[in-house]
């Protein structure tokens, strides 16, 4: 009867450790199941780091950024706000920055040095640049003449759209005007504020800005204005977003949601100007809503993707490739620097 009763004890154990076992498997296989549900749905979560940079790109990022906070979006998303590209560029190296906003002839750029490391996602700035002065002098192009202009941005789209526009009205920027380079925006307003007539090329939302802290300050010219009437047969762009091509392959359910929700963003600003003006001071890309209020009409603020992306952005490249190649690094990129699916 014993050794009855020890066999029963056993049985009873064994029986208990298979369905326990059961039981695990089971619940793994339920895990995978679900995981694989929603990696085909494309909800599965990624963290993202993104970069954007202090003006316009970063004021279509706001609501992005506020739904992340909020736990709303399929990603979760680490935004960072940065003051100058060069600062996304080392980011895009390490490979800490995943997406990234840039100027348009700086992603070409990092296409052709990474040969083939980064794509275009989206187009998200248009024309954000103007000419303004302290004084009355600079009613047209030709008034920049033996002027001296300051301007931030050296290396990207501020120095290569002033220099195309002043070579198409037969200015060479090299000798006939001088151009002092300084590293921020706010650096461009300080100077505005400590010289006589002095002239600057600044982007929105900065224009606002310096305009609502310096009285004397007028817009002289639109270099989008200026650009079209070329008519070169493009659009001058300014901002684009880029991603890592190694993030795209391995997560592309997650780029693709990024797209729609910073589509979303993007919408949202140009829709809800007051809520959104509210947004960019929170996060302090402008220092007070009312500034963001006023400058985001001239931010020129749209998402555009696809193939209309690829026809924008490749007709500017163009462009700056016959004035400049080292503008776009030396060669045009190819189709597979587009992402038009």
């Amino acid at each position: 009867m014993k050794a009855k009763k020890m066999n029963a004890k056993k049985l009873f154990s064994l029986l208990l450790a298979l369905l326990l076992t059961m039981s695990l498997l089971a619940g793994c296989g339920n895990q995978g199941g679900d995981e694989q549900e929603a990696a085909e749905a494309g909800t599965v979560s990624e963290i993202v780091n993104v970069a954007a940079l202090n003006g316009p790109t970063g004021m279509g990022m706001v609501k992005l950024m506020q739904d992340a906070e909020n736990g709303e979006t399929a990603n979760t998303y680490n935004v960072t706000m940065y003051g100058t590209a060069d600062e996304i560029t080392a980011g895009i190296a390490n490979k800490t920055i995943d997406i990234a906003n840039v100027p348009c002839n700086l992603a070409s750029v990092l296409y052709n040095k990474t040969e083939g490391g980064i794509k275009l996602l989206d187009i998200n700035t248009l024309g954000v640049l103007y000419v303004v002065e302290t004084g009355e002098s600079i009613q047209s192009v030709e008034d920049l003449k033996g002027k001296t202009i300051y301007s931030t941005g050296k290396g990207t789209t501020p120095e290569f759209a002033l220099n195309y526009i002043l070579r198409e009205n037969g200015i060479d920027p090299e000798t006939d005007v001088t151009i002092e380079y300084k590293s921020e925006a706010t650096e461009v307003a300080a100077a505005l504020a400590e010289t006589d007539d002095a002239i600057a090329v600044l982007p929105q939302p900065f224009v606002t800005t310096a305009m609502m802290q310096n009285d004397k300050l007028r817009i002289a010219l639109s270099l989008t204005d200026e650009w079209d009437k070329l008519d070169n047969g493009s659009t001058l762009v300014t901002g684009v977003t880029i991603i890592r091509t190694d993030v795209l392959e391995e997560n592309p359910a997650a780029v693709e949601k990024f797209l729609e929700e910073y589509e979303a963003s993007i919408n949202y600003t140009e829709t809800n100007a007051e809520d959104a003006a509210k947004l960019i001071a929170q996060y302090e890309i402008v220092p007070k809503e009312p500034i963001a209020l006023k400058a985001l009409p001239g931010c020129n603020i749209h998402f555009i993707k696809g193939e209309e992306m690829k026809e924008k952005a490749s007709g500017y490249l163009q462009v700056l490739f016959d004035a400049d190649p080292k503008s776009v690094g030396g060669t045009l990129p190819d189709d597979a620097f587009y992402y038009t699916e």
